[in-house]
């Protein structure tokens, strides 16, 4: 196991598919990172060497949103969303869906959640 950007990378996986397992980084933004470094996306990540991880790390930590940053930036967000008081706002608030599903037949796990939630707060 590969322990890169607080988080633990298969090492029996290639290398495209250990990156898309940190936050933030898809398939596409993982071949892009192996293809800037030179590195074979083929390539197993027990068979790369210390500098190429260093590599890899540096690339990611300068070019990339990744874990925390993007977490904080979508709470951030929701609570914009809720102080200027819009419909997405409350629907945040009130724990419902937001982008205009049906709530009659679908969501009910989202409303149930809701439901605990609000018996707990009593």
């Amino acid at each position: 196991m590969a322990f890169l950007l607080n988080t633990q990378l298969n090492s029996k996986k290639k290398i495209s598919i250990a990156l898309q397992k940190i936050y933030g980084l898809g398939a596409y933004q993982s071949l892009q990172i192996c293809d800037e470094l030179g590195i074979n996306s083929e390539k197993y990540m027990k068979q790369l060497t210390a500098e190429e991880l260093e590599k890899v790390t540096h690339l990611i930590t300068q070019n990339y949103d990744i874990g925390i940053d993007i977490k904080k930036a979508i709470t951030q967000n929701v609570q914009r969303l809720i102080k200027i008081g819009c419909y997405k706002g409350f629907r945040h608030i009130e724990g419902l869906t937001v982008r205009g599903q049906r709530t009659h037949g679908n969501c009910r796990t989202r409303r149930k959640l809701n439901i605990v939630s609000r018996i707990l707060k009593k």
